[in-house]
């Protein structure tokens, strides 16, 4: 994995990425101020899994800048039917987006993405919670197997992010805070998680493991910008009747 101060090819060379930078990060410049830790864990080059907690809706966008920032272009999983969208489908397949079919499973799904993002060495950027955190705190919540599938088919790094700010900008399910301007926010990418005891494996047996471990990276790095101690038990929104989906 190569790492360093300077910006990888995909970020240096001419993209739809570059207008929409000059756009996006002077208005989100206005309402936040977003601290960027750890960009040298995120490789140059090469395949990446990114893995954040979410805990806002503009969450996406934050993460996108920061991991822009670190040198790196911001693709996200986006449901399969919006490539089909007029204007919106053609902005997807320009910035390399990653397509994701409901009706493929799962891991024969996670085998055909990461053969694609090792092909192109592109990184791609996966919520493990799959939605907002239903945590009364804001913390991560029981993960999802979807950030690991990928990163064990295709023996791809996979690298825990937390970041923590946005909510005095845009509450869960709340309304977005304009004042006071530049809030701050910060963003600490923590090193590739590892999981070389699992590659290869795809049992159910590792895949939770491997979940587990994502879970507990993230919530190590919230701990650490937060300065306190994450409750014991992650939060598990079925044994508390809450939907996984939706608002609270």
């Amino acid at each position: 994995m190569t790492v360093g101060a300077s910006a990888s090819p995909e970020k240096s060379r001419p993209s739809i990425f570059w207008p929409l930078a000059a756009i996006v990060i002077p208005l989100v410049g206005l309402l936040a101020r977003i601290e960027l830790r750890g960009s040298e864990n995120l490789p140059r080059r090469g395949a990446f899994v990114l893995a954040p907690n979410h805990h806002s809706e503009i969450d996406p966008l934050i993460v996108a800048i920061a991991t822009w920032r670190a040198g790196r272009a911001p693709r996200f999983l986006a449901k399969e039917s919006l490539f089909r969208i007029p204007v919106v489908g053609w902005v997807l397949k320009a910035s390399g987006m990653v397509p994701v079919a409901r009706s493929r499973g799962a891991a024969a799904q996670a085998l055909a993405q990461a053969k694609e993002l090792a092909s192109s060495e592109r990184g791609v950027i996966v919520y493990p919670e799959g939605t907002l955190t239903r945590d009364p705190g804001l913390w991560p919540m029981r993960g999802k197997s979807g950030a690991i599938r990928l990163a064990l088919a295709g023996d791809i790094p996979l690298i825990p992010l937390a970041q923590w700010g946005t909510q005095a900008v845009m509450p869960r399910y709340g309304k977005l805070s304009l004042l006071p301007l530049r809030k701050p926010i910060t963003v600490l990418i923590g090193e590739p998680l590892d999981v070389s005891d699992l590659r290869g494996r795809t049992d159910q047996a590792a895949i939770q493991e491997g979940t587990e471990r994502l879970m507990a990276a993230i919530t190590a790095l919230l701990e650490e910008l937060r300065g306190e101690k994450a409750p014991p038990e992650r939060w598990d929104p079925t044994q508390h009747g809450q939907a996984e989906t939706g608002k609270l």
